[in-house]
């Protein structure tokens, strides 16, 4: 959505190490992670990609269609996971909001990135519900105590968790991911 400098760089940096997380838990023995991890990647670096700042970098008239039928396609095939389980719903409205934000800018004149308006209640919408999801998920991330003697207690836990299967992890690159969000739709 091309912000301002520095906001548009911490957005980047923000955006592109989660999707190095997301392809790192990619590596997981459990396929469903797999899967979820890899539209995570290519959102997480779809949104570093649009947080460029424009006086850095702005796109060709061409790339933003091309950033709509990347994600469109990326939303069929969550829609399409969806069946199995609910929880991919949440990776359908994702890839929806970046189609909308790449339709938005491939509307804009050229050169007028920032501030590009788009449809003022579905931006509000999409708002609402990213912002619902980042305080759901960052409510998911707060310590609960743990049972003494049950699963997940004890000193050695995690030793044999990898990087891909640590849901702590996974659930804080999807919070950074809602963060930039809605980040991404306060700018346009």
């Amino acid at each position: 959505m091309h912000g301002p400098g520095s906001s548009g760089w911490l957005l980047v940096a923000l955006c592109a190490a989660t999707g190095a997380y997301c392809l790192l838990r990619m590596r997981s023995g459990v396929e469903e992670q797999r899967r979820a991890a890899g539209g995570e990647a290519l959102m997480g670096f779809g949104m570093a990609a649009m947080a460029v700042p424009a006086a850095v970098f702005t796109p060709p008239a061409w790339a933003w269609p091309l950033w709509a039928v990347v994600f469109g396609a990326a939303g069929v095939h969550a829609l399409w996971a969806a069946r199995a389980s609910a929880r991919h719903l949440h990776h359908v409205v994702g890839a929806g909001a970046m189609v909308y934000m790449a339709v938005v800018m491939a509307a804009a004149p050229q050169g007028a990135h920032h501030g590009a308006s788009g449809i003022p209640a579905l931006t509000a919408a999409l708002l609402l519900y990213f912002m619902a999801y980042v305080l759901v998920t960052g409510a998911r991330l707060v310590p609960v105590a743990a049972v003494a003697g049950g699963p997940g207690a004890g000193p050695g836990a995690r030793s044999g968790a990898g990087w891909g299967d640590r849901p702590e992890l996974s659930h804080a690159c999807r919070l950074s991911m809602g963060i930039a969000m809605v980040a991404m739709l306060l700018m346009m």
